[in-house]
């Protein structure tokens, strides 16, 4: 899993409030090359939580970028750029977890692929919710279909 993703990943674990960012715990972490592409980073930059970003990268063992998000001139280098990219596209955590804030719920990560399912007590209350609405219309077909004929 890309710290890209990692930055948009959210708890949805009913009642929880502040479900961002998870903590990582990483138990194996590789580097993968991918082609560099300042234009999609710059593109990115505004739409990613730096603070999250930050902290992710000093948890996988990569403290080059800076804590507070850069001013333009810095943004505009090549220097930093290629730092963003490293961050956010090569580092991987292959194996580990990914913990909720709010209530500490690890979500597993196994060959790359966070696992967000949740327990039928983590949403059993919206699954009910959903299941009335879909009785309810199925009723009103009924009662239709049974009038009609």
């Amino acid at each position: 899993m890309r710290l890209l993703t990692h930055n948009m990943l959210a708890s949805n674990i009913k009642g929880v409030i502040n479900g961002f960012p998870l903590r990582i715990e990483p138990e194996k972490i590789v580097e993968k090359q991918v082609d560099f592409n300042p234009d999609f980073l710059k593109n990115m930059l505004p739409k990613l939580d730096w603070k999250a970003l930050a902290d992710a990268s000093k948890i996988m063992g990569y403290s080059e970028l800076p804590d507070e998000v850069p001013d333009q001139t810095v943004v505009d280098s090549s220097e930093f750029l290629q730092k963003l990219h490293h961050a956010l596209l090569e580092l991987h955590l292959e194996e580990g977890a990914l913990v909720c804030p709010e209530t500490g719920r690890r979500f597993p990560v196994n060959k790359g692929i966070p696992n967000m399912l949740l327990h039928e007590d983590e949403y059993h209350e919206q699954l009910n919710t959903t299941d009335s609405v879909v009785n309810f219309k199925f009723q009103d077909l009924n009662r239709y279909l049974c009038i009609r004929a």
